[in-house]
């Protein structure tokens, strides 16, 4: 199975019609648009930008890049594209793992459903083949039990199942997919849209297919490089060399604490203060580690396994406390427990929910019953047992879970407060707060799927895991930093390669790896204009959903209330400023793709 040939095993699946059909890209779309997130968002061009994210009609695009599951260091991840049900913007949403070389082992590039089956149904997948098989047996179980099922029929060996629990059959506005058990499609609401189509699982069994390439020496010798970038000794911000391989993600947690850009309490302070310290990585591997599983092809291993020794949870093992839901789950709801924040880690995983919107949708619950906004007895900050009650109640739809169960924004707005939600375009903040990080604040407001740390991960140059000079509190030159940013990991997140390849890798090693896989000239300024036109082209998706002029913006918390914490006190989130600075690079009106600039790179 070439690489070169990606793109040529795109299997289409009617749900309504119960039909298969393989149906190759166009070539000039994975010219284009790569793989995985550029393609996904093209697929969904196709279709009515202005559809019901819940109704058949809408798209679930399953997608690989043209490098995953290939020999490439952190190659291990595929995506999932749709519209989401939670904010009404195109999204994407990637997973770890060893899910994306399975499907790419078995012969396949991606899978498009459309349609509702009338039933619960499953994909399987096997030997290039795709088949819809009847999911009733397992419909109603959660992610956990949903897995072990199926390995029990298929066995074990070289078996991957991505499924939704109940939220997603309930649909939840933020429940997620999972993998393995614990690899999330997490944020947008992806699983929702497979809840509503009847899709409980893809069921995935590898074959012997590998990847093959034109010229294997030349191949070994990029790899090579890139590997040796990613472990050098000498480079202290390298994912192997940093921290990420000693505690996670959440190795961040005491530094983002410190500088004043730990939101807390519904952001209504920036930092948790020596509480904070209860929750990071550092505190899981002295108390609570017992493994590093890793993804395919990952020399990192930024996963941490662990194993609740003591209290009420006492025995759960599960893997991992990351740094954005120890965030969320923890400083943001006022919560320094760490064994309940695996708890609820877990419930999301087999529940099947995003972790990152949960806490904030208990969190916005907290304050309006800080501020007698609730009838009843509400939430309280920290109330552990309450929150984990909670988080049942959300994935269930039950009593006070019903209306959490439609995400922060619309619970404050319910509520009669839409003020308090921390949210940009409908979804939740993740674990920045932007009057200290204030690149983060641009991200947000800018990004294409909502708030989100992801899209354009300046949090490496403000926090200084890259050698890019960028004070996190000043905004000046952030609206430039973060095109560049959201245009390389749109170009990465299409490879699609885990995004902390890009603490030792660039837009020059990419192009090289990708140029030797599948043949042909690319060079660093194609990678970025890839980037580009994938970016512009969701932000054209969005125009046509809806979303147009003035529409990135970010709570008024941010821009108004300063920080009263040390590290950014005294500071807001200047975000208008930078939002000059960010179009005019962009070339945009007011958050509108202009005709010249869809033209210009070639955007139907």
């Amino acid at each position: 199975m070439k690489l070169s040939e990606f793109g040529s095993r795109i299997v289409h699946v009617d749900l309504t019609a119960q039909s298969v059909e393989r149906r190759p890209a166009p070539a000039d779309w994975t010219r284009k648009y790569i793989g995985a997130r550029g393609l996904g968002v093209r697929y969904l061009l196709e279709a009515d930008p202005r559809v019901d994210p819940l109704s058949p009609e809408n798209l679930l695009c399953f997608l690989n890049g043209p490098l995953s599951g290939s020999e490439t260091s952190m190659s291990g991840r595929w995506a999932c594209v749709t519209k989401s049900p939670l904010t009404g913007t195109v999204t994407d949403s990637h997973q770890g793992g060893w899910t994306a070389a399975r499907l790419r082992w078995a012969g396949i590039d991606g899978l498009i459903f459309s349609g509702r089956a009338d039933h619960p149904v499953y994909a399987f997948v096997e030997d290039g083949e795709v088949s819809l098989r009847d999911a009733t047996p397992v419909w109603g179980m959660g992610v956990h039990e949903t897995v072990s099922f199926f390995r029990e029929r298929y066995g074990e060996r070289n078996l991957s199942v991505c499924a939704i629990g109940g939220a997603g059959e309930r649909l939840c506005r933020y429940a997620a997919w999972l993998n393995e058990d614990d690899r999330a499609f997490g944020r947008g609401g992806t699983g929702a849209v497979g809840g509503s189509k009847n899709l409980k699982a893809i069921v995935i069994r590898a074959g012997t297919k590998r990847s093959d390439v034109s010229d294997p020496a030349a191949w070994k010798a990029v790899r090579r490089r890139a590997l040796d970038a990613i472990r050098d000794e000498k480079n202290i911000t390298s994912p192997k060399k940093g921290g990420l391989s000693v505690y996670g993600t959440n190795v961040i947690m005491n530094v983002t604490n410190q500088i004043g850009a730990l939101g807390t309490r519904n952001s209504q302070t920036t930092s948790f203060g020596d509480q904070a310290a209860t929750i990071s990585g550092e505190y899981v591997a002295d108390h609570l580690l017992t493994g590093n599983p890793t993804c395919h092809a990952c020399p990192v291993a930024c996963k941490k396994q662990v194993r609740i020794t003591e209290g009420p949870w006492a025995g759960l093992e599960m893997e991992s406390v990351e740094y954005e839901p120890a965030w969320s789950l923890g400083a943001n709801c006022g919560n320094a427990d760490v064994a309940s924040v695996a708890k609820m880690i877990d419930q999301c995983n087999d529940h099947g929910m995003d972790p990152i919107e949960l806490g904030n949708a208990l969190s916005v619950y907290m304050e309006a019953t800080e501020r007698g906004w609730v009838d009843g007895p509400g939430l309280a900050w920290g109330d552990t047992e309450a929150m984990v009650e909670m988080t049942e109640a959300i994935a269930a739809r039950k009593g006070d879970g019903d209306l959490l169960a439609e995400g922060p924004a619309i619970v404050a707005a319910r509520l009669g407060h839409p003020e308090i939600a921390m949210v940009a375009k409908g979804q939740a903040v993740p674990a920045y707060d932007p009057r200290g990080m204030k690149g983060m604040g641009l991200g947000y407001a800018t990004s294409n799927r909502g708030a989100c740390h992801l899209r354009g991960y300046v949090a490496a140059a403000e926090l200084g895991v890259v050698p890019i000079d960028a004070d996190p509190l000043e905004w000046r030159g952030k609206g430039e930093l973060v095109k560049a940013f959201q245009d390389l990991h749109a170009f990465s997140d299409s490879l699609d390669l885990c995004k902390f390849s890009a603490f030792a890798e660039g837009a020059d090693e990419y192009a090289e790896q990708y140029a030797v896989a599948l043949g042909g000239e690319f060079k660093a300024e194609d990678v970025l204009l890839a980037g580009e036109r994938i970016y512009n082209l969701e932000r054209h998706y969005n125009n046509q959903a809806g979303f147009g002029a003035d529409s990135d913006t970010l709570p008024a918390r941010f821009t108004e209330e300063a920080s009263t914490e040390a590290g950014s006190k005294g500071h807001v989130c200047e975000l208008e400023p930078m939002l000059d600075e960010y179009y005019a690079a962009r070339g945009w009106e007011r958050g509108v793709v202009p005709a010249a600039k869809l033209a210009e790179l070639s955007i139907p």
